[in-house]
C-alpha cells in the first residue's frame, strides 16, 4: 500500500507543516498580463484595508482587519475551509488528541444551515436525544444564521459540567425542539465488537476514524476468525483520518485502487491501493450507513461497494468528499484549506453526492404482529385445568429464576452480545444479519 501523508477524510484536518503553499505560486505569472492583474488586485486589497482602518466608525486595528479579511475569504470558498487563530488552532490540537469538553456532535453546513452530521455514541448530545440531520437553529439564545462551523463549535465547547441549550429543527416535528445538555469530557471508544446472539456473525461498530481504528478492527476480527460473516456499522460516523479509512478497506480487499484524491496541485494527487499482505478476511461483509455517515465512512463504504466486496445497507450518506489541510501561516495560526477531492475506484465522487446503499432500509423496529386470535391448548374443551395450574406455577418459578440470573449477567452480555431482542429493535441491523445469512449460503 502506498505511503499515506497525514491527511484527513473527516471534519478535522490533521496534518501540518506545509508553510510555503502560497509563497512559491503567489507571484508566479504565466505571462506579463497575469502578473499585472495579480499586482493590481493586491493593490486594490491593500487600499480597501487602509480605507477601513482610517474611516470605519470604530477604532479597529490593522491586525483585526486582516484577520477578518482572511476569515471572510476562507468562509466564502467552501463550508470546510476556515481561518484558525491562536485559540482555534489550540482547540484543533486538543480535539485531535481525542479528549475535550463539549457535547459530542459533529456539525457541518448543509444547504446553508448548521446541521448535525452525527452525535457521537455515548456522549451528552447522544444521551440528550440529538439526531443526525437535526438543524441547529440556536445555540443558547444565539442564532446560527450566517455562523461559521468554527464559531458554532467554539460556542458548544466549554468547561465540563456546564449547561447549554440547543434549539433544533427536526424533520417530522411541527415546531423547533429545545434540548438542554450538560457538557462533559468527550472521549470516545472508537471501535467495539459483539457477536449476534444465536448467530455466528460478528458485529463491529466504528464510531469515528481515529489513529487506532485499523488495529482495533484487526484485533476484533482476529478473535473471531471462523465467523459466518461480518457486519461493519458506520452509521453516524463523521469520518477522521484518511490512512485509517484506507487501511480498513485493505483488511477486506486485496488488490486495486481504494480511493484517489485529485486537486489543482499535481503533488497533492494520489492513489491509494490495496495489498494482499494487509488483507485478513474473505468473510461475507455487510456495511451499515446512514445520513450521518460522512467522509472516511463514505470512502470505506463506497470503495467496498465498488469492489463488490460488501453489500451496503441503510440510507444515503452525507456527501463529504473533500480533503482539508491545516497550513500554518505564522506561529500558532493557520488556515484549514480544501486542497483536493476524493474519488472512489469507479471514478465517482463523494462530494455532494454521497454513497447510495445497495439496499435502502430506514431505521425502526422489525415489523411483526402477535397473533392473539391463534388457538391455544388452554382454550380446548378437554384441557385439564388442574394440569394447567401446575404448568403455570412451574413457569412462574422458572421465570423468577431466569430473571435473577439475567440480572447478574446482563451487563456482561450487553458488552459481548447483540441480543435477539435488540436485533428486532433495529431493522437496519436485522436486514444486515439476514443479508449475511444469504451471502454465507451462496459462498
Amino acid at each position: 500500500m502506498k505511503h499515506l501523508p497525514f491527511a484527513t477524510a473527516g471534519f478535522i484536518a490533521t496534518f501540518l507543516g506545509i508553510t510555503t503553499f502560497f509563497s512559491s505560486t503567489l507571484f508566479a505569472a504565466d505571462n506579463a498580463e497575469g502578473e499585472k492583474s495579480r499586482l493590481a488586485s493586491l493593490a486594490k486589497f491593500t487600499r480597501v484595508l487602509a480605507t477601513i482602518e482610517k474611516y470605519y466608525v470604530d477604532d479597529i486595528k490593522i491586525d483585526d482587519i486582516v484577520k477578518k479579511s482572511i476569515e471572510g475569504l476562507l468562509t466564502n470558498l467552501d463550508a470546510h475551509s476556515s481561518y484558525l487563530d491562536e485559540k482555534h488552532f489550540k482547540d484543533l490540537k486538543i480535539q485531535t488528541d481525542g479528549e475535550f469538553g463539549g457535547l459530542g456532535i459533529t456539525v457541518g453546513q448543509k444547504d446553508g444551515a448548521l446541521t448535525v452530521i452525527a452525535p457521537m455514541e455515548g456522549t451528552p448530545a447522544d444521551k440528550a436525544g440529538v439526531k443526525a440531520g437535526d438543524i441547529i437553529l440556536k445555540i443558547n439564545k444565539q442564532s446560527t444564521l450566517n455562523m461559521t462551523i468554527d464559531e458554532a463549535v467554539n460556542l458548544m465547547r466549554g468547561k465540563p459540567g456546564t449547561g447549554i441549550e440547543l434549539t433544533l429543527v427536526r424533520e417530522g416535528e411541527s415546531k423547533p425542539l429545545l434540548i438542554s445538555i450538560v457538557r462533559d469530557i468527550i472521549k470516545i471508544e472508537s471501535v467495539y465488537s459483539k457477536m449476534i446472539e444465536n448467530e455466528n456473525i460478528l458485529y463491529v461498530r466504528v464510531v469515528n476514524f481515529d489513529k487506532n481504528i485499523v488495529g482495533d478492527v484487526q484485533e476484533a476480527i482476529g478473535k473471531h476468525k471462523n465467523v459466518k460473516g461480518i457486519v461493519l456499522d458506520l452509521r453516524n460516523n463523521p469520518g477522521g483520518l484518511l490512512n485509517q479509512a484506507v487501511g480498513l478497506v485493505d483488511l477486506f480487499v486485496d488488490e486495486g485502487i481504494i480511493v484517489s484524491q485529485k486537486g489543482r496541485i499535481e503533488s497533492e494527487n494520489a492513489e491509494y491501493k490495496a495489498s494482499k499482505s494487509a488483507t485478513i478476511t474473505k468473510a461475507p461483509l455487510v456495511v451499515l450507513v446512514n445520513g450521518g455517515s460522512a467522509s472516511a465512512s463514505e470512502i470505506v463504504s463506497g470503495s467496498l461497494q465498488d469492489h463488490k466486496r460488501a453489500i451496503i445497507i441503510g440510507e444515503k450518506t452525507f456527501g463529504k468528499g473533500s480533503v482539508q489541510a491545516v497550513l500554518p501561516v505564522v506561529d500558532n495560526e493557520a488556515i484549514r484549506l480544501t486542497i483536493a477531492r476524493y474519488y472512489l475506484p469507479s471514478g465517482r465522487t463523494i462530494q455532494a453526492e454521497g454513497v447510495t446503499p445497495d439496499i435502502t432500509v430506514y431505521p425502526g423496529d422489525v415489523p411483526h404482529k402477535n397473533n392473539e386470535q391463534a388457538l391455544k391448548e388452554k382454550d380446548l374443551k378437554k384441557h385439564l385445568e388442574s394440569e394447567l395450574k401446575k404448568v403455570d406455577d412451574n413457569k412462574t418459578e422458572v421465570k423468577d429464576t431466569k430473571a435473577k440470573t439475567k440480572t447478574k449477567e446482563t451487563t456482561k452480555a450487553d458488552k459481548e452480545i447483540v441480543s435477539q431482542e435488540n436485533l428486532f429493535k433495529d431493522l437496519q441491523l436485522k436486514s444486515a444479519v439476514d443479508a449475511i445469512k444469504v451471502l454465507a449460503i451462496k459462498k
